[in-house]
């Protein structure tokens, strides 16, 4: 009978990073807490170690952040989050579903959304002019207000500026321009135009914003709908192609990239594939264009990876095609599995704090 014999390690010798347990009374601010966050396990870890991530993205002068968003984030009441990384200069770049950008865009009309009380069925709720998500009611009211404004927006693209080629860039684009001229407050696309942030909607016409470019459309003649009139007679061209060539300029040009992301879905998916895109421009345009991988990486998404949240990939996986910098050379990745209403306020309150100190130490 044989004896596997095995040698033990010393984990100091051999260079092992110790954990240290959290001490809630040693903690003064969210930097502090994320930093004992990062020394213990599990998605605390994850969460703390993300914050030194966002740090150094945010803090790289070379490097062009892109934040990606899914999930209904606005309803939420998360908005003043995506507006704090706009407006600090945080993030560059903005890709987004058209639902979360529509929520946020009623947010800045002034208008509520409401807690929904789960005794009440959904039918009575739609009967009474309530859409709900998850816990949240958003009243059909909002949308006929939003579609008012939209038609405002709208109607000065097609009679005053005589557009004829849209994209979702350029229509968002427009909304925050109409939202800094004549609404006080915050807002997303308001935030975005005044700094000069691209909004992107991949999925543009999966939206209520799209409903109302719609309905701006059949309000100048309804035959469009009715099938007695051709494509080429709208009165204007949405090309979603405008949208992947404005982001890839902006790319094209980066030193280093960055992503954040909340959830997955198309945001993710449309900005990340922005390597692969480059490398099939070079390989079967023969264009002598420069890689374009992520450098710096954060995701927090509630889900793992076998259900298909994580919209196609880890970081891991996409180092395979061509989006990331591995981590062996200087790639830098942080994944929390976590609810984002969570975990987000927290991270960036994190990197607040953080930054004041340092601007604090330096004198500024």
């Amino acid at each position: 009978m044989s004896t596997i014999k095995r040698k033990l390690h010393n984990a100091v010798e051999d260079h092992l990073t110790p954990l240290t347990t959290l001490d809630p009374d040693a903690i003064n601010d969210f930097d502090e807490l994320l930093t004992a966050m990062g020394r213990t396990a599990f998605a605390g870890r994850s969460l703390g170690e993300a914050l030194d991530v966002l740090e150094a993205m945010v803090s790289d002068p070379d490097c062009v952040v892109v934040g990606t968003f899914s999930g209904a984030m606005t309803v939420a009441k998360q908005s003043k989050l995506i507006i704090k990384m706009i407006d600090e200069g945080w993030l560059d770049v903005v890709v987004s579903t058209g639902a979360l950008m529509a929520h946020g865009f009623i947010e800045s009309l002034g208008l509520k959304h409401f807690k929904y009380d789960s005794g009440v069925p959904d039918k009575a709720l739609f009967d009474a002019g309530y859409n709900r998500v998850y816990d949240t009611l958003e009243p059909e009211t909002n949308f006929t207000q939003a579609e008012l404004v939209m038609r405002e927006v709208m109607g000065k693209l097609m009679d005053e500026d005589k557009v004829t080629h849209l994209s979702s860039e350029l229509i968002c684009r427009a909304i925050g321009k109409h939202l800094a001229e004549k609404y006080e407050g915050p807002g997303i696309l308001k935030s975005a135009y005044n700094k000069g942030v691209p909004v992107y909607i991949p999925a543009f016409t999966d939206s209520e914003l799209a409903l109302d470019v719609a309905c701006a459309i059949l309000s100048r003649d309804f035959g469009h709908l009715e099938g007695g009139r051709e494509p080429g007679d709208l009165p204007f061209q949405f090309n979603p192609f405008l949208d992947l060539f404005s982001y890839s300029r902006k790319m094209y040009g980066a030193k280093k990239m960055a992503i954040f992301t909340i959830g997955g879905g198309v945001p993710r998916n449309w900005a990340q594939q922005i390597g692969p895109f480059f490398d099939v421009m070079s390989d079967r345009l023969e264009r002598d264009l420069p890689p374009r991988r992520f450098s710096y990486a954060i995701r927090i998404c509630p889900e793992p990876v076998h259900w298909g949240g994580l919209s196609g990939c880890t970081y891991q996986e996409g180092i395979s095609w061509g989006k990331f910098v591995p981590p062996a050379e200087g790639g830098r990745f942080a994944e929390v599995h976590a609810d984002a209403t969570i975990a987000w306020p927290i991270l960036i309150k994190g990197l607040q704090d953080r930054l004041a100190k340092k601007a604090a130490a330096a004198g500024k």
